[in-house]
C-alpha cells in the first residue's frame, strides 16, 4: 500500500517563478538545444565531435531540470496569502531575528521547502528556526536546538 506523500507548502511567487522556469526550458531553451544537437549532427562523426556531446550533456540538464521542476510542482501547495493577520508570521514573511548568542540582528523571508536560498536568506518553514517562528510575532522569542547548543532568537520585526 503506497502511503499518501505530505504536500510541501509553496509561496505564490514561488510558484510562479517554477512556473515560468518551467515555460522558459519547455519552449526555448529545450527546442535550442534540440537545433544545437541537430547542428552537430551535421558536422559527420560523432565519437569525436565535442560539440555534440556538450549539446547532449545540456539536453540531459535540461531534461533533469524539467522532471526536477514538475516534481516539486507536483508535491506542492500553493499557500494563499493571509491578508487578515498581519502581525504573525507565516510564509512570505520577511522577519528580523535578534541571535541573542552573537548579539547579531539578522533578517529572513520564510519560504516553502522548494524556494530555499541561503544567499538570498530565504528559510524553509519546516526548518528548525523556520518553524520556531511560524505563528509567533513581534517581540517573541523561540529557542532553536543547533548543533552548538540551544540559540534564543528574540523577534525584533515581522513584516507581511
Amino acid at each position: 500500500m503506497e502511503q499518501e506523500q505530505k504536500k510541501q507548502s509553496i509561496t505564490q511567487t514561488g510558484y510562479d517563478e517554477l512556473m515560468a522556469e518551467l515555460d522558459y526550458l519547455v519552449n526555448v531553451k529545450q527546442p535550442e538545444n534540440t537545433k544545437k544537437i541537430q547542428e552537430a549532427r551535421e558536422q559527420g562523426d560523432l565519437s569525436e565531435n565535442a560539440e555534440y556531446e556538450a549539446a547532449r550533456d545540456e539536453q540531459a540538464k535540461i531534461v533533469a531540470r524539467i522532471d526536477e521542476i514538475k516534481k516539486i510542482i507536483e508535491n506542492s501547495e500553493v499557500i494563499e496569502k493571509d491578508n487578515k493577520n498581519k502581525t504573525k508570521i507565516k510564509l512570505e514573511s520577511v522577519v528580523t531575528v535578534l541571535d541573542t548568542m552573537y548579539d547579531e540582528e539578522v533578517t529572513y523571508t520564510i519560504v516553502g521547502p522548494s524556494e530555499v536560498n541561503a544567499l538570498e536568506r530565504k528559510i524553509s518553514d519546516e526548518s528548525p528556526l523556520g518553524s520556531a517562528l511560524m505563528g509567533k510575532k513581534k517581540g517573541d522569542s523561540v529557542m532553536v536546538n543547533a548543533p552548538t547548543g540551544e540559540i534564543e532568537y528574540k523577534i525584533l520585526a515581522v513584516k507581511n
